[in-house]
């Protein structure tokens, strides 16, 4: 499976619903989809969340993002995500 990191913007909609809950919800979003949460972090700066997930491919991933959106209303930037040593494998190839 691929990795990827998902970073969450909150807005003023999204903030009013925070709750355990919505996060559970967003966790099986992802697990139907066929992946699997690694982590999930609240952040200071630009952005609000953090959320490291692994995820069948790259489509998968535009549709967790888009679903995600849906249910929360909070906005993420999705980007693919390469341990270190597979990028210097790639890198040096």
């Amino acid at each position: 499976m691929a990795k990827f990191v998902m970073l969450g913007k909150y807005t003023q909609g999204s903030m009013e619903e925070i709750s355990a809950s919505r996060t559970d919800q967003a966790g099986e979003v992802i697990r139907e989809s066929g992946g699997e949460v690694i982590g999930m972090y609240a952040l200071l700066g630009a952005f609000d969340l953090v959320l490291f997930v692994e995820l069948p491919d790259v489509e998968t991933a535009m549709q967790v993002s888009l679903r995600l959106t849906r249910l929360t209303g909070i906005g993420f930037l999705t980007s693919p995500a390469v341990d270190v040593e597979a990028f210097d494998a790639l890198a040096s190839g």
